[in-house]
């Protein structure tokens, strides 16, 4: 195993990166044994930090693109993604632009369920992944949840704050 100082493999990005998604999972994994209210307040705390540490890390080019896996399955998804949407209801849904650049553009409904769910399965992927003890695992890893900020989990959790914030300014 290569654990060179300057391997972005093992960069404080990376590490950092790899703590606070799996912090993220662990508390998803147990959100049925809390109150809605919890859940609301840790994603309001936690997906900040997530997004932050998201755009840290660096994208990199895997040696072996084909050491890439996804392990959250469709089933585990849809089970976590009901059990937030039986916490939050009836307060799931929300309304926002596709594009607020575009005066034309249409409003879509989201689910705020759906969103953490979505952000739950990048970082299990990726924490499982970097888990596995292969160099080219943890490249491709990286180059995974570097890929996903942009156009899974770092819009998801966007999305997630403005709904956690009218639902703060509700209550």
């Amino acid at each position: 195993m290569n654990t060179q100082p300057n391997d972005p493999v093992y960069s404080k990005q990376v590490i950092e990166m790899l703590t606070v998604a799996n912090e993220y999972c662990l508390f998803m994994e147990k959100c049925d044994d809390y109150p809605k209210e919890d859940i609301l307040n840790y994603c309001r705390h936690i997906l900040p930090l997530i997004y932050l540490k998201g755009s840290l890390v660096k994208p990199l080019i895997p040696a072996e693109p084909d050491d890439a896996e996804r392990f959250v399955t469709e089933e585990s998804w849809e089970s976590l993604f009901n059990t937030l949407r039986n916490k939050f209801y009836p307060d799931d849904h929300f309304w926002m632009c596709q594009d607020p650049r575009d005066e034309n553009t249409e409003i879509e409904k989201n689910s705020l369920a759906e969103h953490l769910a979505d952000i739950y399965q990048d970082m299990k992927d990726f924490v499982m992944l970097y888990q596995k003890n292969r160099h080219s695992a943890r490249e491709n890893a990286i180059a995974g949840i570097a890929s996903y900020f942009m156009d899974h989990y770092g819009p998801a959790i966007t999305k997630s704050l403005y709904a956690l914030h009218l639902l703060e300014t509700r209550d």
